[in-house]
């Protein structure tokens, strides 16, 4: 993970990795890893647990694993592995020798749920998902024990031998834990441990139908690893006596020390998989990786930057309670970075002709414009200059009202790094009424935006040559759904109901500078005054360029018509 810089403050967990370096413990390693079951595309959250556990193991000259926690074949697919790879070493991580999957440890896990049983630990329940409910209480009340939980230890094993070679039926029998029915943790009631499921899986294929529960797997494989804290988010806090009760009950060499942060939750977005699935199969998105998901490939193909990420999860931090972060505060640290390093260009998404009529026909000029004021070294660019232009359509107000300053007719603006032009003739569509051409005239002593006499204007406007621009597409992204927090509600709404049907604008007809033929897919660019943009990476080719819009800029004039509005 060499090149990539945390400015991370100190938490409670780096604390406590401190104070266990300090005394020694684990003969002061660090070893941390990154979990992810393979059943889906990883999102923004997991980016919080990939940054904190790459980053603690960077920072404490330790090791990271990734292990794939795939023990639910039914759900499992190579092509999430895949994805969940290239994202991890997209974000700048890497884990060297420490790929992993639960699966490679099926066999050993096994063992260790026999040495379970044969300890009397665990027993083989045949009670139905149904009875087995009903027998587990609920929160105020005990839950009874199970008529199989007495079974003897070698009828256990020679159940349990069985339902591995495939004798019975899903959900005939299952492995459970022997706890206390009557814990007030209602994880500690006689957990399951193994499930039936006759299912191939992606790595083993059919050599097994029965599979270790999370739970019992998650712990195992961290000993197995050598981790020395296993660090989760909250909703396992509940879970960590169950994960050191396994632990304490079998020959482990290691027994890492579960810890527990508050996971990432941001405005406007969901981070669940299966709802995120749920938008994917319905068609509500046009896949896992749409500019419009919080995933990381959908991110990525945003516009979204690793560095952008990083830095937003180290300005979150680490907390102890769950909140909800604005999504303002993630498209702040994109803007931070595409500030410095974005080229700028113009262009123009809704196109309206504008015809300089004392400019000479045949004319071009090639005039000089910066690439990133930010910074110098970047130089500028020639951008052609003709008698026939495009500037945006919302420049031009025919009855302009107070504190518009743009162009309106016999008003005077400037055109960024050109001339001074004054509208003089409004062409409208016969039929419409709609205003399609402006006839202008322009001011030749104030090449480069500037009068010799000193006159002021109070806009700057972009704009494209007509002959010399390109057509492309434009996908304008808005946040995907309407609410801030668009969770099931108690009155019987779906989040699906909270869609933004507004999330994407779609136009192919913007014009942007001929400088940008042949721009690489995933190359990012600020328009001028309209935002930043990224060259999508799918669909986007020589011949069709097509631009994502990746965030926006402030924009003045649509507060000034909030407040008018109000």
């Amino acid at each position: 993970m060499p090149g990539i810089e945390s400015h991370a403050p100190s938490d409670f967990i780096r604390t406590r990795i401190e104070h266990d370096i300090e005394t020694n413990k684990n003969n002061g390693s660090v070893v941390t890893r990154f979990p992810p079951e393979p059943n889906g595309y990883l999102h923004i959250g997991h980016a919080k647990s990939i940054c904190l556990n790459f980053g603690i193991a960077r920072e404490y000259k330790g090791r990271c694993n990734l292990r794939f926690d795939d023990t639910n074949p039914s759900k499992e697919d190579v092509e999430y592995v895949n994805s969940i790879q290239a994202d991890v070493t997209w974000l700048g991580f890497d884990w060297g020798d420490g790929l992993h999957y639960a699966s490679d440890y099926f066999e050993q896990l096994y063992q260790y749920a026999v040495q379970l049983i044969t300890d009397g630990n665990a027993y083989v329940c045949s009670l139905s998902e149904e009875d087995m409910k009903s027998y587990r209480g609920t929160l105020t009340e005990p839950g009874k024990d199970s008529p199989y939980r007495n079974r003897p230890a070698q009828e256990n094993i020679d159940l349990f031998g069985r339902m591995r070679a495939g004798e019975f039926k899903a959900g005939a029998h299952v492995l459970r834990a022997k706890i206390d029915m009557a814990s007030c943790n209602m994880n500690l009631r006689d957990p399951i441990l193994y499930r039936i499921r006759h299912a191939a899986h992606h790595r083993t294929g059919s050599r097994w139908c029965i599979y270790p529960m999370y739970d019992f797997t998650h712990c195992l494989s961290d000993a197995i690893e050598g981790v020395t804290h296993s660090i989760c988010t909250l909703e396992f806090e509940n879970n960590r006596p169950l994960y050191d009760w396994v632990l304490d009950r079998l020959p482990v060499a290691c027994h890492p020390q579960q810890i527990e942060f508050a996971r990432l939750n941001l405005t406007y977005t969901i981070m669940s998989k299966r709802k995120l699935g749920k938008l994917v199969e319905q068609g509500h998105v046009t896949g896992w990786d749409d500019p419009r998901m919080p995933t990381l490939s959908g991110l990525r193909r945003r516009g979204y930057t690793p560095g952008s990420i990083r830095n937003f999860c180290d300005r979150i931090g680490v907390a102890k309670r769950n909140s909800v972060v604005d999504m303002a505060l993630l498209e702040f640290s994109l803007r931070e970075e595409l500030n410095q390093r974005a080229p700028r260009v113009m262009g123009v998404l809704r196109p309206l002709r504008v015809v300089i009529e004392n400019y000479p026909e045949n004319k071009t000029e090639e005039l000089d414009a910066l690439n990133n004021p930010e910074d110098p070294d970047m130089g500028t660019r020639k951008v052609p200059f003709s008698r026939v232009l495009y500037i945006e359509q919302e420049d031009f107000c025919e009855d302009p009202p107070k504190k518009f300053f743009r162009l309106a007719p016999g008003r005077e603006v400037r055109l960024r790094y050109a001339y001074y032009i004054t509208c003089q003739q409004v062409v409208k569509d016969t039929r419409t009424g709609e205003v399609i051409e402006l006839h202008c005239t322009y001011d030749p002593d104030s090449r480069g935006g500037s009068s010799p006499d000193g006159r002021k204007v109070k806009s700057t406007l972009h704009w494209v040559s007509a002959p010399h621009s390109l057509t492309v597409e434009v996908r304008l992204y808005d946040h995907l759904f309407l609410k801030p927090v668009p969770d099931d509600d108690a009155d019987g709404a779906s989040f699906l109901d909270f869609l933004n049907p507004q999330s994407l604008e779609t136009l192919t007809s913007g014009r942007v500078e001929p400088g940008l033929a042949g721009a690489v897919p995933g190359s990012l660019f600020q328009f001028e005054r309209l935002g930043y943009f990224c060259v999508d990476l799918k669909d986007s080719s020589d011949n069709h360029l097509v631009f994502n819009r990746t965030v926006t800029l402030k924009d003045t004039w649509a507060k000034i018509q909030a407040k008018q509005a109000q």
